[in-house]
């Protein structure tokens, strides 16, 4: 990895930014929402597309099990687990459809999450609880955090005898925030309640290990920081966990004829005719990051995201969320703004882009205001110059700093 000259603000972040598709004329601060790929991922996406339009039913009849099995291993391996407690799927609301469709919950039963939750998670969850009786409920975690065994009371105080399961995110998607799955997955074993993690941002941000974390159920997604394509995402579930999960689709896995030994691959691995070019690209997003010393890259974001993020402090006045660790936030952060209300909001993210072209989502969480940054290896200090520039003049003076 080449580091840039800290004096050049034009420059990305390494320079290994530039094979990133990414158009290079906004300021595209919003890595966490899609992502983005490196051109040789790519690549190898329409590699596997162009195979499977050359001769459908060798690939799809008789090559697609062995090419899945193949990269799922890949990714088991990376995320640190074995090949059979991972499936692909689509992305993280799909894998946690599988998993709330599935669990058998009764009425009375408690589904407990905190406030900081992904809106498509939390909504997948009071769908299913209101149809089977069950009650699902969010636990505030307050603002700003301050340790882990803070956080985890917080949690706990809404812990009932009728909880069954605890969802929670492992990054926060609304505040950016690195939340201790490991010692609440632990400590949710040792009462007897699932754990259902939403790990959509975490795969490629930060390090991931599945057994280390020991949650019941894990997914997360490919296509954000681990820079796959769109439509990757992976469902983990331990294996004692994986009979309670049935399939969100009924398809050929389904009774198969000629099961594989795991009827959690069965369910999940054929789900009808599909376009898998996108799993099939997982192991080369790996490799990429590889062989360009990604932590280093993830590292080299960060320091820049610490200069947005105090930046943004200085000129609004406002204090941070969290501690200035790469413990408590990475290549993200949730930054509070001083709006009014959702049309100043609303009108603030218009103009950010219609009139500085920058592209970083300003949102509502509870009665606060925050613009979301993401700093991935394609993006610039002029990025964060630009973004400064924006707010500066488009955020009213009077409640500015």
């Amino acid at each position: 990895m080449t580091h840039n000259d800290p004096e050049d603000r034009s420059a990305p972040v390494v320079a290994e930014g530039s094979e990133f598709l990414v158009r290079r004329d906004i300021a595209f601060l919003n890595h966490g929402s899609f992502g983005a790929r490196p051109q040789p991922v790519f690549e190898a996406y329409q590699r596997w597309q162009r195979e499977l339009e050359a001769q459908p039913v060798e690939f799809l009849g008789r090559r697609i099990t062995e090419l899945l099995a193949g990269a799922r291993a890949s990714l088991a391996a990376y995320t640190g687990t074995r090949a059979d407690n991972i499936v692909f799927v689509p992305n993280t609301t799909h894998g946690v459809n599988i998993i709330a469709r599935s669990l058998d919950l009764k009425p009375g039963d408690e589904v407990l999450a905190t406030d900081h939750e992904y809106g498509a998670v939390e909504r997948t969850w009071r769908f299913v609880c209101e149809r089977r009786g069950a009650q699902f409920r969010t636990q505030p975690i307050p603002l700003p955090v301050t340790t882990p065994e803070a956080m985890i009371e917080a949690l706990w105080a809404g812990v009932t005898a009728r909880t069954r399961v605890i969802v929670v995110s492992h990054i926060t998607s609304p505040t950016a925030l690195i939340f201790p799955v490991a010692e609440i997955a632990r400590r949710a074993r040792h009462e007897g309640i699932l754990t259902v993690i939403d790990g959509a941002h975490a795969p490629g941000q930060i390090d991931l290990n599945l057994e280390e974390i020991g949650a019941d159920f894990y997914v997360g997604n490919c296509h954000k920081w681990l820079c796959a394509p769109v439509g990757a995402g992976f469902l983990y579930a331990r294996p004692e966990r994986q009979p309670l999960l049935e399939p969100l689709v009924v398809s050929w896995g389904w009774q198969s004829r000629n099961p594989s030994g795991s009827p959690f691959q069965d369910y999940f691995e054929w789900i009808g005719t599909d376009d898998p070019a996108a799993y099939l690209s997982v192991p080369t997003a790996i490799a990429y990051q590889r062989e360009h010393d990604w932590p280093a890259v993830r590292a080299a974001c960060h320091s820049l995201a610490r200069e947005a993020r105090e930046r943004i402090g200085a000129l609004t006045g406002l204090p941070h969320i969290a501690p200035d660790s790469p413990d408590w936030w990475a290549q993200m952060f949730a930054a509070p703004l001083p709006i009014a209300d959702v049309e100043a909001m609303d009108e603030l993210k218009r103009r950010m882009w219609e009139e500085r072209q920058v592209e970083a989502p300003i949102t509502q969480w509870r009665d606060q205001f925050f613009i979301r940054v993401s700093i991935q290896a394609y993006n610039a200090p002029r990025d964060v110059d630009r973004l400064l520039e924006g707010l500066a003049r488009l955020l009213p003076s009077s409640n500015r700093r």
